[in-house]
């Protein structure tokens, strides 16, 4: 047990190195292994990648500390070092104190047990008797309100659901540390503003906690201090306000060195060879069409999709448009030239980036800030009104007023 304000975390010249290439990865079947081989000229090829390096920080007890950075920075591989998920290449970690976490929607249940019965299988794991996790038991159930299906074995769980039971086995049973990642996102509004509300009762209660996010405002709401990771460097530590200004200050300059990036996250096998729009300017309400192009790709095998996001100068996303949704899938072998139309985006004046990914099973190929654009300060209102008097809200949306 740690005293209120010594270090839980101490953390000293951490590495994560992955070796990247056909050979430097373990086939999961004999096919995919015949695959490999054949593709294989006999020489082991790989590069390596550092995920994280040389990252030294320490974390006092019933600290609450927001990790933000873009996708690829190592954010979420830093949780996984953390939780020992994972073991880092080089570097110490210490730990004081048992950690709950939440980390990605399908870690950390077994699918074929119940809800309940992994309630009773984490606290084991976590080295509580069956009388402490009874004590906790309703609290956990309630928490999550999913009390109905804790019979049901968990694959049968959406995505949400898993979330909600996750969240609360981790926040409730005793552990000194709490790691969250960005999965939140998944639950609805309410489960999301409770789980927030959890996470300070747990700092306030002494407890630890570590939260990944893109969501700017909650990490401001949650957090006591913060830290920005850079393509796997730690780049700022300090009050979250000073972070999140540096954040923003580099959100601009990386974005547009993506666009030269030779080495972008994902596996290679096929790369956005383009990413554009019409125009650089926009006004709130109207539609916008991307446009971009992926070249043929020998190597992949099966058909894949693209998402588009949408980012506001936060870092935070405003909108995920995923070919899949509608029913849009590429196939490798063709040159593929497509385009995505939103209808009527009713954004806040500002300047916008478009990130571009194409995913099958993991991500491909991830150019962040593929292009930028700026909405013009014209409201989408018939009435005028200056549109710095409209703060609130990330979005403008289209509505009326009338008599009941």
């Amino acid at each position: 047990m740690t005293v209120l304000g010594e270090a839980a975390i101490s953390v000293a010249g951490l590495g994560k190195t992955y070796r990247l290439g056909a050979l430097g990865e373990r086939p999961s079947t004999a096919a995919a292994a015949a695959i490999q081989w054949l593709r294989s000229t006999g020489k082991a090829k790989y590069t390596l990648f550092d995920a994280l390096d040389d990252v030294s920080f320490e974390v006092p007890q019933g600290e609450a500390l927001g990790i933000v950075g873009r996708n690829g920075a190592g954010k979420s591989t830093l949780l996984k070092l953390l939780t020992r998920v994972t073991a880092p290449t080089r570097g110490r970690i210490e730990l004081r104190g048992r950690v709950g976490s939440l980390l990605e929607v399908g870690t950390g249940f077994h699918p074929e047990l119940t809800g309940r019965e992994n309630i009773f299988l984490n606290g084991a794991i976590l080295g509580m008797t069956r009388k402490e996790i009874l004590r906790r038991y309703d609290e956990i159930v309630e928490f999550s309100g999913i009390e109905k299906f804790l019979a049901t074995p968990v694959k049968r769980y959406s995505s949400g659901m898993y979330v909600r039971l996750a969240f609360s086995v981790a926040a409730h049973l005793d552990t000194e540390i709490l790691a969250i990642d960005e999965v939140l996102a998944v639950g609805d509004a309410e489960f999301q503003r409770r789980s927030i509300a959890k996470m300070r009762e747990a700092a306030q209660g002494g407890r630890t906690v570590l939260y990944v996010s893109h969501q700017l405002q909650t990490v401001q709401a949650l957090c006591t201090s913060a830290m920005l990771l850079d393509r796997g460097k730690l780049v700022y530590s300090g009050t979250v306000d000073g972070t999140l200004q540096a954040y923003r200050d580099s959100f601009e300059s990386f974005a547009l060195a993506q666009s030269e990036a030779k080495n972008r996250p994902g596996n290679g096998m096929v790369r956005l060879s383009r990413v554009a729009m019409d125009d650089e300017f926009v006004k709130s309400g109207d539609d916008i069409a991307v446009d971009f192009e992926l070249p043929p790709s020998k190597k992949l095998i099966g058909t894949y999709f693209v998402s588009m996001h949408i980012n506001n100068d936060q870092g935070s996303v405003i909108a995920q448009c995923d070919s899949r949704l509608v029913g849009k899938w590429f196939d490798p072998k063709e040159e593929n030239r497509g385009r995505l139309v939103i209808r009527d985006l009713w954004l806040k004046p500002g300047v916008y980036t478009v990130d571009a990914y194409v995913c099958q099973a993991g991500v491909l190929d991830a150019w962040e800030g593929a292009w930028k654009f700026e909405v013009l300060p014209d409201l989408p209102y018939p009435e005028f009104a200056e549109s710095s008097s409209i703060e609130k809200g990330l979005v403008f949306v289209d509505f009326e007023y009338g008599k009941a």
